[in-house]
């Protein structure tokens, strides 16, 4: 079997599965090419199971948690029913602990967390009859950028052996600029606040560097050089899962220095209510010296 992508997909507020607009198309366009590949299953970290240490998910069946409220009731009908996978679970248990990695050395596995919209919503799109089996691992918010790039690192193996390795977030996220005001701007066509391209550009000249050098230094400082970080996430948990999904593709730390290189696309760019950045990257072959990203 190939090697399968990693991917960092924005996730956006939970209305995105009701009125999904260009994003919703895009994750559709995204889903097609991704049944075609067929994988056995897809692994998903998302900025909403925020745990201690780790866990894993090691549920049979999986079910769709609304882990959300205030929203409409239409949402709280929508289902995912994807099977779980014990095994897939054990898997990355033994690859992220085996990798020694500093604050990563234990893996919990849970046999009752259900999956959050982080990682149900894009799932929706890309896998709808929810035929292939989805495991959840959980996100520890006190390990740096660089500690995530390893993890993902540990996990490059699983897009050997068929499995879809999904960082879950959003490329900017200040909801204090989407809620804050009460004049809450449209979800979708929007102006977008300048910031936010600012933190965007950035971002990109830093992701080319890291993926054509291997050197994730300074994206991984991104708080403290990119222009508007702290504005653009005033906690950082939901750009985290960018750097695991960031790792998965430059793959092991043992791979030689671009023996297959990455390629990167940025298959979504639209930003909803202004704000809310939904960049969506999707790394195909591992290792370093690709081509550079498209702006957005």
């Amino acid at each position: 079997m190939s090697t399968l992508p990693a991917i960092y997909v924005s996730h956006g507020s939970p209305m995105l599965a009701i009125d999904p607009g260009p994003t919703g198309a895009a994750f559709d366009a995204l889903g097609e090419r991704l049944r075609a590949m067929r994988p056995k299953a897809v692994l998903v970290i998302s900025a909403h199971w925020i745990y201690s240490t780790l866990a894993v998910s090691a549920r049979a069946r999986q079910e769709a948690w609304h882990d959300f409220g205030g929203f409409p009731r239409e949402l709280y009908r929508l289902r995912y029913d994807a099977p779980g996978s014990p095994a897939l679970a054990a898997r990355v248990k033994a690859l992220v602990e085996g990798a020694g990695i500093e604050g990563a050395c234990f893996v919990a596995e849970d046999e009752n967390r259900a999956l959050d919209h982080g990682a149900w919503m894009p799932m929706r799109h890309f896998f709808p009859d929810a035929d292939v089996p989805v495991v959840q691992l959980a996100l520890n918010p006190y390990l740096s950028p660089a500690i995530q790039v390893e993890i993902g690192q540990a996990l490059a193996p699983l897009r050997e052996e068929g499995v879809i390795v999904i960082g879950s977030g959003s490329f900017t996220h200040n909801l204090g600029e989407v809620f804050g005001d009460g004049a809450r701007k449209p979800q979708h066509g929007a102006e977008t606040a300048p910031y936010v391209d600012a933190f965007r550009g950035w971002m990109t000249d830093a992701l080319d560097e890291a993926l054509a050098t291997g050197d994730v230094s300074r994206i991984a400082d991104y708080r403290a050089q990119a222009p508007y970080a702290r504005r653009a996430h005033p906690t950082d948990e939901h750009l985290l899962p960018f750097f695991v999904a960031l790792g998965a593709a430059i793959g092991p730390r043992t791979a030689a220095s671009g023996a297959t290189a990455a390629q990167v696309a940025r298959v979504a760019d639209e930003v909803t209510y202004g704000v809310l950045a939904m960049d969506t990257f999707v790394f195909d072959g591992m290792g370093a010296a690709q081509a550079r990203v498209s702006a957005a």
